[in-house]
């Protein structure tokens, strides 16, 4: 998963690859529970479903809405969106049914259980905060319920019994005749009616980890269908007010895709890989968690329609690519929490380290390592995540302890690490093993070796796992991982550089006028107070410097739109589309005394201490450099 900080809670996926450990009761059920959404009969905003499991030999069952699903590293509740839950027997009436808890209903005499009836409310339009540890699902694990759209994470409306997670599905869903429909499920035909004005889509689910695995989208898309080598990739795309398209991130996913695969190498890959991409409006009532969420064979990924074309694009590259390398870990290379994941009780490996961190400097390091980015691009951005990771998070926490108790706190507020410090671990790990083996073993090739002893469907014991890569590589790999991983000890990153002939400088980059280079956004909240205010980076933006703009000042309204914590998403995302030469003002309130900022907008540019090449670097520490950043 990548969640992008929220712009109040400045708060940027894994998925499992398995199901629940089965049983000998599991494996002899095998008639396909029959579900069904109809599209075209919402009522008040809910989506009926309607679930049919055959006959039970049991007196009573249990069937439940996930709590936690794979990836998302916080309680989702997805029952908590159902609504006039109902069992009907073979004689339509309704049996006795008890609801244990949020996500959990049991129904008596389920001997006589024909069907289930529930309506479900969507998560979109009801965020408030958005993002990882929100009070509502992270946007790209949620559903959207509108009349041109429908995000349908399957996960939020078809739950699972106790007894029959392996039982196969069968997923028909009802949409009008003018629906896009877009979907990584296999498809097993359509139906229409007499009319032709609906449709009904049937689809296919080998287990239910594989209804939590696939998403779809439907209603009012924009899909672009290519090939890059012998990988279809189909890109789905709504934009509310249709100012993008997919035909103008094709080219940007192309490149990107292209460049990943060659990076990878011979990595096993999905014959097709599905993106949806769901621009949000930005107003009180849409998603708010910008990010992605990956699946085996496909993505979610909810952004800022306000979006200027090429911050969209830069944020595709960052967070698709992101998502597309979870094909490496966790997806062929995972514990048994992941494998065996446990919807309603889950427990957490200890190595996110591996499946988020890892992931997260693949996706930065192929760019330069393909040449989709120079050197100095890269070295900013690794800069960046050193200076969040020392200055906003906990840098002398044990990474294994907080992976494990990632639900809890103070870990919880942590997770946001394991795309800062997660990644320079493996930047690290890429870097020493580099210089231990002359430039022939990395990171990647790390990967692969583990990807080959376990792969997708043989899940490794969490406890061992360093002791593991300990004796696969080097004495010295084994010592970083119980020092900065299993241990608190933070990293002293210069000692690597130094390795590459790196060292400390500082750097002149044009930036916007949300951010003040790299990742460090210049707003921060207050939720006691409900204020915006400009936080300290705001020192290190040269436009709001030039406007005499201090770090703690309070942000009242933004072109005379008064702004608030509920609206503060719509408002300062839509300062990405800010230009240079356009009029802007701002009012603002300094120790209790109000101010006006009224101004044409000037170019940005951040100064930033950032990794420069040292011009006394030795030929040996060239060589590691190159090897490490160009292969």
């Amino acid at each position: 998963m990548k969640n992008y900080l929220a712009i109040l809670g400045l708060s940027v996926v894994l998925v499992g690859c398995g199901s629940a450990k089965p049983t000998a009761n599991d494996l002899a059920i095998s008639n396909p529970i029959v579900t069904a959404l109809d599209l075209t009969a919402v009522d008040n905003d809910r989506v009926p479903v309607t679930i049919n499991p055959g006959r039970f030999t049991a007196e009573k069952v249990t069937y439940r809405l996930p709590r936690v699903v794979q990836g998302t590293y916080a309680v989702s509740d997805f029952g908590k969106y159902v609504d006039d839950f109902k069992a009907i027997d073979y004689d339509g009436n309704e049996l006795t049914v008890t609801k244990e808890d949020t996500n959990t209903w049991t129904i008596a005499n389920a001997t006589k259980l024909d069907k289930i009836l529930y309506y479900v409310n969507d998560t979109f339009d009801i965020e408030t905060t958005g993002g990882i540890g929100g009070e509502q699902p992270f946007s790209p694990s949620g559903t959207n319920i509108e009349e041109d759209n429908y995000v349908l994470n399957l996960h939020g409306f078809i739950g699972y019994f106790d007894s029959l997670k392996n039982n196969q599905y069968t997923v028909d869903v009802t949409g009008p005749a003018n629906f896009v429909r877009s979907s990584a499920l296999e498809d097993k035909g359509v139906k229409s009616s007499e009319n032709g004005t609906v449709i009904t889509s049937s689809y296919f689910a080998q287990r239910y980890f594989d209804i939590t695995d696939n998403p779809m989208m439907y209603g009012k898309l924009d899909v672009e269908e290519f090939m890059v080598g012998d990988i279809k990739i189909v890109l789905s795309l709504y934009s509310p007010t249709g100012k993008h398209t997919a035909a103008s991130l094709k080219e940007t996913v192309y490149k990107m895709m292209e460049a990943q695969k060659s990076y990878l190498g011979d990595v096993n890959s999905t014959p097709r890989y599905d993106i949806y991409v769901y621009l949000s409006r930005g107003d009180e009532t849409s998603p708010k968690g910008f990010g992605a969420l990956e699946h085996h064979t496909s993505t979610v990924v909810v952004f800022n329609e306000n979006m200027p074309l090429d911050a969209l694009k830069s944020s595709m590259v960052d967070v698709v690519a992101h998502e597309f390398f979870h094909i490496v870990t966790p997806l062929s290379v995972h514990s048994e929490d992941v494998h065996y994941f446990d919807y309603n009780k889950p427990t957490f490996s200890k190595h996110l380290w591996m499946y988020e961190g890892v992931t997260e400097y693949f996706a930065q390091h192929f760019q330069v390592y393909e040449g989709l980015v120079d050197e100095a691009t890269f070295y900013k951005t690794m800069q960046s995540k050193i200076d969040i990771s020392r200055s906003r998070l906990d840098d002398a926490m044990s990474f294994t302890i907080m992976s494990e108790n990632v639900l809890d706190e103070p870990y919880a507020d942590q997770y946001y690490n394991v795309y800062m410090k997660g990644a320079l671990i493996g930047m690290c790990i890429d870097i020493l093993m580099r210089k231990e083996s002359d430039g022939n073993r990395s990171m990647l090739s790390l990967m692969k070796e583990l990807s080959a002893k376990y792969g997708k469907e043989k899940p490794f014991e969490d406890d061992k796992l360093i002791a593991e890569i300990t004796a696969m590589t080097y004495p010295s790999i084994g010592e970083f991982l119980k020092t900065h991983v299993e241990g608190d000890v933070p990293i002293n990153y210069e000692e690597f550089f130094a390795m590459a002939g790196l060292v400390k400088g500082e750097a002149q980059v044009e930036t916007n006028y949300i951010f003040a280079g790299g990742q460090n956004i210049i707003f921060d909240g207050d939720q006691e107070k409900g204020v915006i205010f400009f936080s300290s980076m705001v020192e290190k933006n040269s436009f709001w410097k030039s406007q005499g703009v201090l770090a703690g000042d309070v942000i009242k309204k933004v072109n005379g739109a008064d702004l608030t914590l509920t609206n503060a998403q719509g408002i300062i995302g839509g300062m990405f589309g800010w230009q240079e030469g356009q009029e802007i003002t701002m009012d603002l309130e300094r120790d209790g005394k109000p101010m006006l900022i009224k101004a044409t907008l000037t170019k940005a540019y951040a100064t930033d201490e950032t990794i420069v090449e040292d011009e006394n670097a030795t030929e040996s520490q060239k060589a590691l450099r190159a090897a490490w950043l160009k292969g």
